[in-house]
């Protein structure tokens, strides 16, 4: 009888959906440009954050857009499965994006990601970890999972189905930061000692420290 309830742990572990929200409507202030449009090794910033997602199986995918909405359709029309949606309240904050995400996934998902699209080094890896984390730990209660680098909190973060309507009541540009806050105790912090891999790209400064990383890689 035991090895028969662990079977059917396993089965529904395995059968979790994680769907993927990336955020994609900044306005670019601090860089002076549209940094998603930004050229990295031959590739567009915010296609990074797309390609993991997909890399990584998640389902469904939705980029939320804003001024920049016609340049990443053209950019992304060898991908498939993405769902692109447009934020026409892009300028009210990262919590309006949110919302529309978390609305466009809700009825699929049993937990969805949250990604910048301005992060190119979060990896498969560590999205994989995160979800095998919350897999693991759903039984106990865990409803959050985000990753910190070194001694920095960052994304991506995964939130339980039984979270989304705490989005209704967020604004501005606090994310989902006052949801973790209120749930801290059901949230769980997975750690990574690179600290690169949590950087987004904000400033002129930030990416040009970007690209020296990507040719450090691509030449060692």
């Amino acid at each position: 009888m035991v090895e028969i309830r662990f079977h059917s742990m396993e089965r529904r572990k395995s059968m979790v959906k994680v769907g993927a929200v990336i955020l994609a409507a900044g306005m670019s202030t601090r860089m002076g440009k549209p940094k998603l449009l930004l050229p990295l090794n031959g590739q567009p910033l915010f296609k990074y954050a797309l390609k993991v997602t997909v890399d990584a199986s998640l389902q469904p995918i939705v980029l939320i857009a804003g001024h920049y909405i016609e340049e990443i359709r053209h950019y992304t029309h060898d991908l498939e499965d993405i769902k692109i949606i447009y934020n026409q309240n892009y300028a009210n904050g990262m919590a309006s994006s949110l919302k529309l995400g978390i609305q466009a996934v809700k009825k699929d998902v049993d937990a969805v990601m949250v990604f910048l699209a301005d992060q190119p080094l979060v990896s498969k890896s560590i999205v994989q970890l995160l979800i095998d984390h919350y897999k693991a730990h759903k039984h106990e209660g865990i409803r959050i999972v985000r990753s910190k680098y070194k001694e920095d909190l960052g994304h991506p973060i995964l939130f339980d189905a039984e979270l989304f309507n705490e989005f209704d009541s967020i604004d501005g540009d606090q994310g989902g930061k006052e949801i973790i806050k209120k749930y801290t105790q059901l949230t769980k912090i997975i750690s990574f000692d690179n600290q690169m891999w949590g950087m987004d790209v904000d400033t002129p400064e930030d990416y040009l420290i970007m690209k020296k990383y990507f040719d450090l890689e691509l030449y060692t």
